[in-house]
């Protein structure tokens, strides 16, 4: 299973996604504000990922704040990370169950109070794992046999600390001997599609097909495709779902051909507190990941560019959310709350 990011003496270890597939390497982070930058520059993406990876970068802060002004300076590094990427909501989930671990130490000895953290922050990785699996467990069962599975950006161990959470779902279902393949969409402007889903599924040896982005609409026309099965950053209380953008027009088209679209996400990625996506903030990203592609200028100098990265769907499009504790279907509202309180 790829590693995506794990913790080391020496600082927060993650594998370079901006290289990948042609590079495989990993970057060291040895203090917490290289591991901001490691989110906002997308070296590690994925809503699970940086949430995992937040937490470990408030650990590693934490190692090296000063013992007389410990408080202030934890307080930035929490401020810091927490400034990296607006739209993922486990981003903050990850902050916040640190925080919650440092106030529930008040009055300990800061020796012990590193220790906790660095502890806390290896097991939200090794939970998120355990979760993922349980995820694949039971979207699995959705999944039809001896068709093929669509999937847009990417939503695997590379978005999370590993197995993967849309991914995760294909590969369970592979793993229970369903004969499927997978059609990734290239997911324009990044490509997580086909830099890293494409990499992740040969690696496992799961067959992949490589369609750009305006393909899906002739693809779930054609009757080829069993279901579609996409991640997600955040799900307001109402199901709407933010991902990656280009996820609701497949939302749309699948609606449209009755073609099952599925969201596979941890209950960390559900956001209660907003009712729905129209209070999601959606992150705006440089022109130049539009206007090039990899140093390579694609669009005519002083051309105006809008690049958001990510969209939000709206609940009537999404036939089920898969968690670890279950699916949830319409009416959304209902379901995702028992999911979440654990009812």
């Amino acid at each position: 299973m790829i590693e995506t990011l794990r913790w080391t003496d020496k600082g927060v270890e993650m594998i370079d996604q901006t290289r990948l597939p042609h590079v495989e390497e990993f970057v060291l982070c040895r203090d917490y504000k290289e591991v901001a930058d490691a989110i906002q520059t997308m070296i590690i993406r994925g809503a699970p990922a940086i949430g995992v990876a937040a937490a470990m970068g408030v650990a590693l802060g934490a190692q090296q704040a000063s013992d007389a002004n410990f408080e202030a300076e934890f307080e930035e590094i929490c401020a810091t990370l927490a400034a990296t990427r607006p739209t993922a909501v486990n981003l903050f989930w990850g902050i916040d169950r640190m925080k919650k671990l440092r106030a529930s130490l008040a009055g300990e000895q800061l020796g012990l109070l590193r220790e906790k953290l660095i502890a806390e922050a290896k097991l939200v990785h090794d939970e998120d794992i355990a979760i993922n699996r349980r995820i694949g467990a039971h979207g699995a069962a959705l999944v039809p046999d001896g068709k093929t599975v669509l999937t847009h950006c990417n939503a695997g161990a590379l978005a999370t600390a590993g197995y993967g959470t849309a991914l995760g779902v294909i590969r369970a279902a592979v793993e229970a001997g369903k004969k499927i393949d997978v059609f990734a969409d290239e997911t324009r402007p990044f490509l997580q599609g086909s830099r890293l889903t494409v990499w992740e599924l040969q690696k496992d040896g799961i067959e992949t097909t490589l369609i750009t982005d305006n393909m899906a609409g002739h693809f779930l026309h054609s009757g080829r495709i069993g279901c579609v099965v996409v991640g997600a950053d955040r799900i307001a209380a109402n199901g709407d779902v933010a991902n990656k953008i280009g996820t609701y027009s497949v939302a749309v088209l699948a609606k449209e051909n009755n073609v099952p679209f599925y969201v596979a996400a941890p209950l960390s990625t559900i956001d209660l507190k907003t009712l729905t996506g129209a209070g999601i903030k959606i992150e705006e990203r440089a022109a130049s990941e539009v206007t090039a592609m990899f140093g390579h200028k694609v669009a005519p100098d002083g051309t105006r560019v809008q690049n958001p990265a990510f969209d939000v769907t709206p609940h009537r499009y999404v036939t089920g959310i898969i968690t670890e504790r279950g699916v949830a279907t319409a009416p959304f509202e209902e379901s995702l709350r028992k999911l979440v309180e654990g009812k």
